[in-house]
């Protein structure tokens, strides 16, 4: 999929700003050209909405999802706190997958806040980016 239908197509959705929605659909695109999962190291997607962060182990050459976690049932701590859950939850799915070396796939958003407390989570238990 080329850059201009990715930016033409963050142009029309709703919600955030139009500049903001294009700067993150190119950051994406950029980013997707370079991360690819194989069998052998699976690519990390994280997917993050105003309320919750949404991952998962994807392998792309066969189209499979391996492992995945989400905040969406859970309710203690903050956003941050809430991120920091998951990475641990998701590095125990992942192993128990057979999955231990990953690539990471940010999805254009910067690494900061949720993003960065989701990785180091996933890192501290175990999860190789």
């Amino acid at each position: 999929m080329a850059a201009t239908s990715i930016v033409k197509r963050a142009r029309r959705s709703a919600g955030v700003s139009a500049g903001r929605r294009t700067g993150k659909a190119r950051r994406h695109f950029r980013l997707r050209k370079k991360v690819v999962g194989t069998e052998s190291r699976p690519r990390l997607v994280v997917n993050r909405s105003a309320r919750h962060l949404f991952v998962q182990v994807v392998d792309d050459g066969k189209g499979v999802t391996l492992a995945s976690a989400s905040t969406f049932k859970l309710t203690e701590g903050d956003k941050t706190e809430q991120a920091r859950q998951v990475g641990a939850t998701l590095a125990t799915s992942a192993k128990a997958a057979g999955v231990s070396q990953v690539v990471f796939d940010r999805g254009g958003n910067t690494y900061t806040g949720r993003i960065a407390a989701f990785a180091d989570a996933a890192r501290e238990a175990g999860l190789e980016f």
